[in-house]
């Protein structure tokens, strides 16, 4: 068994799709199916099941891929101790993220990380807060960055920056249109929400009941599972919503949308790494970076540097 075997097998495995894994992996789609298909005859397992066109994994190919992943996790950390011998001049870094902070927030970041480390070869993979965590602890990402707290034992949790939330409306929304916002209008306007789950739904939950407003008592309009996606709808007129300023700043400064005068609570971000894996100087100087971000637009700075 070789870890080439191992890296094309989980590809394969997450995928459940050989065409996909091959060209993810830069290989030819025979090449990969020999790969499976040797590790298959060498230990007499059938690891898929193969029905028409698709393939799925079977119990012992499920089983495998746990064991495969912490192998290929093992070999990813002692990778990362010798790049850290390097003095950061080449290595890689895996970063996962929740929508806001991966789509609106990052991006510059990452731009300013690998100014300063051009060696360092950093992939952002998006997804929501759970499944974040969990690359995390299985070693899939090196850091994560999320917008709100999480529990899990084997992660440790540092804020790294704030983010503020505004009511955001469309300029013919009536409350618009006047100086002063009555709770009561606010309470029984339409609601354009995220998906129940999700960090953003979680805030804005949260800020409707500090106002004093019962948050299964609104008016939701709709449900829509991104953030853009919910901007395009109180932009077009169909409710109002609460979201990240990063998320609203080009449609409040194009005047297609208007932030309430409410005072809402601030969210953090968080950045998340496994308390027992090897820290590495890659990793440490990605956080610092975030932190040292100035304070332009919504995140801002949240504490001083950890080292």
């Amino acid at each position: 068994m070789t870890l080439e075997q191992l890296r094309i097998f989980v590809a394969v495995a997450e995928r459940e799709h050989v065409t996909q894994a091959a060209k993810q992996l830069n290989l030819t789609q025979s090449a990969t199916s020999a790969a499976v298909s040797a590790l298959e005859a060498r230990y007499a397992t059938r690891l898929f099941d193969r029905v028409g066109r698709r393939i799925a994994l079977t119990q012992a190919g499920k089983l495998f891929l746990v064991e495969a992943k912490a192998v290929l996790a093992r070999v990813a950390a002692a990778e990362k101790v010798l790049a850290d011998l390097a003095g950061l001049e080449r290595g890689s870094l895996s970063i996962g993220a929740s929508q806001t902070a991966g789509n609106y927030w990052l991006p510059e970041i990452i731009h300013r990380y690998q100014s300063r480390f051009p060696g360092i070869s950093v992939a952002l993979k998006i997804g929501n807060t759970e499944t974040v965590a969990a690359d995390v602890e299985d070693g899939s990402a090196d850091l994560g960055f999320i917008e709100g707290g999480i529990d899990n034992p084997v992660l440790s949790v540092t804020p790294v920056a704030d983010d503020e939330m505004v009511l955001v409306v469309a300029p013919g929304h009536p409350l618009a249109k006047r100086p002063a916002h009555p709770l009561a209008q606010i309470a029984q306007a339409r609601w354009i929400v995220r998906e129940a789950g999700s960090g953003t739904r979680a805030i804005l939950e949260s800020a409707v009941a500090k106002l004093g407003i019962d948050p299964k008592s609104l008016d939701i309009a709709i449900e829509l599972p991104s953030n853009e996606a919910v901007r395009g709808a109180v932009v077009a007129g169909s409710g109002i919503t609460i979201l990240s300023r990063l998320v609203v700043a080009a449609p409040l400064k194009a005047k297609t949308l208007v932030a309430l005068d409410l005072q809402l609570p601030e969210r953090k971000f968080f950045a998340l790494r496994h308390k027992e894996r090897y820290f590495t100087r890659a990793e440490r100087e990605f956080i610092n970076v975030a932190m040292d971000m100035p304070s332009e637009g919504a995140a801002r700075n949240s504490s001083k540097r950890r080292s």
